[in-house]
């Protein structure tokens, strides 16, 4: 097999045509690496934009989306796929299913020579395909772009808690985990999760049993896997206890059994999470530990894992990669001599099914419908039920399928983002280096990264084989090189096999141990041969020269774990500390939206679960640490807002210090800007000259607008409107208007409400309103005039007017919240940016308050509290009380409306003051006055205390009684409610279509401290725009909204996962 000599000249077929395999190889596989909305957004661009002209599906009926659901967004349905140049799947088809002279992508497991696997590396050579594996996309940073450890490691750890309930039964005990089924058993992820909650209510609320307390989990490792599990494990009453304090644990549970009553339950599970350090020491006692050493020199350490761990150990979750050449975590011997002292050990969940290898006992793979045996380690024996002596096993080596949905919309939101560069590209030289180093084969032959697969596979064929002697009879000088690292998804085994053929040796492969994940190193033995000592030191200097190259000179970020002979390199056990060592976003501004931005981002895009939190979940998006700058103008409050938030820094800086901010921004990968929007267009040019991106939540104005040539030609994005509103309801209505095109749909009505409002419990004041900023800027906002477009009549609504204009308004699936809309400023603008003003008969948006406030509103400014004009009885050192100015504003000549001499505070005469405000025209009806004069006396407009000096209009006079008795106190929640609307017609006489979706959010109290629904749905999609941005998954360039579906979908999603959910139907009109 020669290596692919030209790949540039051979073409793909790069027709635009995308087939997608039905899974053949596992009945339990039901995974797709496209979602039916990935293939949505891939054909509504169409091949011109997305590369992807057709998409060909074979039809499957177990796959968890059904062959519908791709017709119905415009999928073609075949068995055929010969059409396609691209043919896409997840695990690898059967050899007959392999057609020439295409481009294939899948998890293909043959870069590593695997010997069973070599049969359908024959079979794409024989037919000439392209042949793309998933396992070798990794990004700048090294990382596998697409992985699905912590799906593994939360299927494992579900269905393990299912059989431990089943294995507690047995042993009799009746536990909480009975009641909880396998990961395949719920519809969702999330279902899996909130039936684990429920099992955690149970465990906090009834106990476990004392007869099998403290019940520990130990978890090995803390990579995606282990991550994975952990989090489910969370979502149990949960104590996490450090290694060593394990043995105290398990003292103070027997203190207390002593002076307990017997029937005594335990309201809570313990986790344990360790690593190498926890699981060997070293030989030489004067020694510490050192991870780069026992990478290194294993044979330097003995194994304590057996000694220090798992006597105190429920349940083992194992997670951690194994290689043979490291002491085993647990021996067979190990665990027949712990179950002789009484071990509490119940069961081990191997989520790396790693057969025979670091769990010794655990010799056979279980299936999903399966799961587990049972090993008796007093008679040495395997069993398939849960009764007897003995400890459960859990060895599932398809764990992600069980959540396919999930797993597929994480692999797709992946995959779509280069697919169409695979199904649009006739020469590999058109593909970025990222998929061109993922082409193992091309056009019949290896590419020059995969010539070392068949010199591995020639000298593995005939282990037995001596090259000491050849047929000659002439001796060969021959030693054992070790080779460690990531030897093949970094091409360095290419660069030892070179070394050793070019200087005329040879080399048998002894030993290969592979690693099984783009963080797990490789671990090569081969014999080297030589004719004479000479040739041989000369081969062994070049391999150590290697090895050293990462260590001098300039820095090679791909080659960084390079090539080390008889030890690893440092690139994979360094522990990062410091700025330097994690991408870095500043965040510019520290006022209320940034905490839950800082926490979000200092979190790597993960909130924890907690009482008050307890929705949010992982976001499996693949950063392991973001360092988090807050800068303010002030030091302090940048503090108090990173209080407690790992990884962030608090740092005094002036935006207007251009050189500072520079210098800063210089810093960083990604830069937030929570200031006002005056300060957006500095701060980005900043952004633009240190070719670093920015987001904001800050509509984009002209003076954003003239930086976007400026940011194209640097090649940096400026992602506006990143927030509530702009922003999130951006992201919802191009969701709603992409799917209802998709469909040959035509939007004929969009109409979109959106309000921040106090809670139901917390609108306990006449206006049913409350602030949790400046009131005048809220005031501002309802003198805009507003211009949008009903049944094809435009609509112009005078800023005066606008509080007049207020209609009544409610949701069908929210009728507890009594609600009325104001129109918001000039809708028309919507239909340009949505794409809809030529078939949009209606565009509205429109301002949500509760129901009342518009017209008490309507009436305070009538009396003339919003104007904004220096007050004559306020100008100069004069000062006046509240009660007076009232007076003054109602004009009244004949008698005062309210009485001065009342004492502060006093009621007055409340009918007077309505009647007056009736005659006046102030108000219309009785009611609406009654209303206004409640609000008057609530806020204290009528008191005889003197106004402030800094009152120097009516608007400062009301702005002042407003953010004093109309602000939140800590214990009271807002609410975000945003409610989109689209009627949706369909040429071909289908009926019309009522698309509707919801957002609403409460504002979250925890230990006294408020993070409001307002500063969550700005400030968390702020930070997702940010990790985006660090992912890379945004490619377009300039300042941008998030409109395009690389925005929206990924965003959507991630604002889902972190507890902020969206509710959708569609209605048949």
């Amino acid at each position: 097999m020669a290596a692919a000599t030209n790949e540039g000249s051979c073409s793909l077929l790069g027709n635009g045509v995308v087939g997608i395999l039905a899974e053949s190889i596992n009945i339990w596989e039901r995974r797709a690496p496209l979602t039916p909305s990935h293939c949505a957004r891939l054909l509504l661009g169409g091949k011109g934009k997305t590369g992807v002209e057709r998409i060909i599906v074979q039809p499957s009926t177990k796959r968890i989306h059904h062959d519908a659901q791709y017709e119905d967004v415009g999928c073609e349905i075949s068995d055929d796929l010969s059409e396609c140049g691209l043919i896409i799947g997840i695990k690898q088809p059967k050899l007959e299913m392999i057609l020439p002279d295409r481009a294939y992508a899948f998890f293909s497991h043959t870069h590593k020579a695997q010997k069973e696997n070599m049969p359908l590396l024959d079979k794409i050579l024989a037919e000439r395909v392209s042949l793309y594996d998933y396992e070798l996309i990794v990004g700048d940073n090294g990382k596998r772009l697409i992985a699905f450890g912590k799906f593994a490691g939360r299927a494992g750890l579900i269905d393990f808690l299912h059989g431990l309930g089943q294995r507690y039964l047995t042993l009799g005990y009746s536990t909480p985990f009975l009641s909880l089924g396998a990961s395949h058993m719920y519809s969702s992820l999330a279902a899996a999760k909130a039936a684990v909650i429920t099992v955690g209510e149970e465990i906090a609320t009834l106990g476990l049993p004392s007869g099998i307390s403290p019940i520990v989990f130990v978890f090995t490792g803390n990579g995606n896997v282990s991550q994975g599990a952990q989090e489910i494990f969370k979502l149990l009453p949960h104590t996490f206890v450090e290694a060593h304090r394990l043995p105290e644990l398990f003292r103070r549970a027997g203190d207390l059994a002593q002076h307990s009553q017997p029937m005594r339950r335990v309201s809570q599970v313990y986790g344990c999470v360790v690593t190498c350090q926890d699981m060997v020491a070293p030989k030489n006692s004067t020694k510490s530990f050192d991870k780069t050493d026992y990478y290194a020199h294993p044979e330097h350490y003995y194994p304590v894992f057996h000694e220090r761990i798992a006597p105190y150990a429920s349940v083992i979750v194992n997670c951690m990669y194994w290689e043979k050449r490291f002491p085993r975590l647990l021996t067979t011997k190990q665990l027949q001599e712990l179950t002789k002292k009484g071990s509490p050990l119940v069961g081990v969940s191997d989520i790396t099914c790693d057969i025979g290898g670091s769990i010794e006992f655990v010799n056979q793979t279980t299936f999903i419908e399966r799961p587990f045996f049972r090993y008796d380690p007093f008679t040495d024996s395997y069993h398939d039920d849960m009764e007897g002596d003995g400890v459960i096993c859990l060895a599932v080596d398809i764990l992600p399928t069980e959540f396919s949905r999930e797993a597929s919309q994480h692999f797709g939101d992946i995959l779509s983002q280069f697919v169409g560069r695979l199904a649009s590209a006739r020469s590999i030289m058109e593909l970025p280096s990222y998929l061109r180093k993922a082409c193992i084969a091309h056009a019949g032959a290896l590419t020059s990264l995969y010539e070392y697969i068949p010199r591995m596979r020639k000298t593995s064929a005939d282990p037995s084989s001596n090259h000491a002697n050849d047929s000659s009879g002439k001796t060969k000088y021959t030693t054992l090189v070790s080779l460690s690292g990531h030897l093949f998804d970094q091409f360095l085994i290419n660069d030892a096999l070179d070394v050793i053929e070019a200087a005329g040796g040879s080399f048998r492969l002894v030993k290969c141990d592979v690693g099984q994940s783009s963080s797990a190193m490789s671990y090569s033995e081969l014999e080297v041969a030589a004719d004479d000592t000479a040739i041989l030191d000369k081969i062994v200097d070049s391999l150590t020269s290697i090895a050293n190259s990462s260590k001098g000179g300039v820095f090679n970020k791909e080659k960084e774990l390079s090539l080390k002979i008889g030890k690893i390199s440092e690139r994979k056990v360094e522990v990062r500390s410091g700025i330097k060592n994690m991408p870095a976003v500043l965040i510019l501004g520290a006022g209320r939206v940034c905490r839950p931005a800082a926490e979000f981002l200092a979190s790597g895009g993960s909130i924890s679960c907690s009482d008050s939190f307890k929705t949010y979940q992982d976001i499996n998006v693949g950063i392991e640490g973001i360092q988090v700058i807050v800068a303010s103008l002030y030091q302090k409050d940048a503090e108090e807002t990173i209080e407690g938030i790992q990884n962030a820094t608090a740092i005094q800086l002036d935006a207007m210090d251009y050189g500072r901010l520079s210098e800063y921004v210089s810093q960083v990968e990604v830069v937030i800007s929570l200031l006002p929007p005056s300060f957006h267009a500095v701060i980005a040019k900043a952004c633009i000259e240190h070719k670093k991106h920015m987001v904001t939540a800050s509509y984009v104005d002209d003076s954003m607008s003239r930086l976007d040539e400026k940011a194209k030609s640097a090649g940096v994005t400026i992602l506006c409107e990143m927030g509530l509103d702009p922003g999130i309801d951006h992201m919802m209505a191009m969701k709603m208007i992409d799917h209802a095109h998709v469909g040959k749909g035509k939007i004929k009505s969009f109409t979109s409400y959106c309000g921040g409002l106090p809670s139901p419990a917390s609108a306990n004041n006449p206006l049913a309103y409350k602030f949790s900023w400046n009131p005048a800027g809220a005031i501002r906002s309802g003198r805009n005039s507003a211009t949008y477009k009903s049944m094809g009549e435009i609509v112009y609504v005078d800023g005066n007017e606008l509080y007049d204009s207020a209609t009544r308004f409610r949701i069908p699936e929210l009728p507890a919240f009594a609600l009325e809309c104001l129109p918001n400023r000039n809708s028309l603008l919507y239909g340009d940016l949505y794409g809809i003003t030529n078939e949009a008969s209606t565009i509205f948006r429109a301002t949500l308050r509760y129901e009342g406030f518009s017209e008490v509103m309507a009436s305070l400014a009538k009396i003339g509290f919003f104007d904004d004009e220096p007050h004559p009885m306020l100008k100069g050192g004069q000062r006046t009380t509240f009660s007076t100015f009232l007076n003054e504003l109602l004009n009244t000549k004949c008698s005062s409306l309210v009485n001065a001499n009342n004492p502060a505070g006093s009621t007055g005469d409340e009918k007077e003051m309505v009647r007056r405000l009736i005659l006046s025209g102030h108000c219309k009806e009785t009611t609406t006055a009654v209303k206004t004069v409640k609000t008057i006396k609530f806020l204290g407009l009528h008191e005889n205390e003197e106004i402030p000096v800094a009152c120097w209009s009516a608007l400062d006079v009301v702005c002042f009684c407003m953010e004093h008795r109309l602000a939140y106190s800590n214990k009271e929640q807002d609410m975000v409610l945003l409610h989109h609307e689209v009627e949706v017609e369909f040429p071909d006489g289908r009926p019309t279509e009522n698309h509707q979706a919801t957002l609403l959010e409460f504002g979250k109290v925890q230990n006294d401290k408020t993070a409001s629904a307002m500063a969550l749905t700005v400030g968390i999609p702020a930070a997702i725009g940010a990790l985006l941005l660090l992912q890379n998954n945004v490619q377009s360039r300039g300042v941008i909204r998030p409109l395009e579906p690389e925005v929206y979908v990924p965003a959507l999603d991630i604002l889902e996962a972190s507890g902020i959910k969206l509710m959708e139907k569609i209605e048949t009109l």
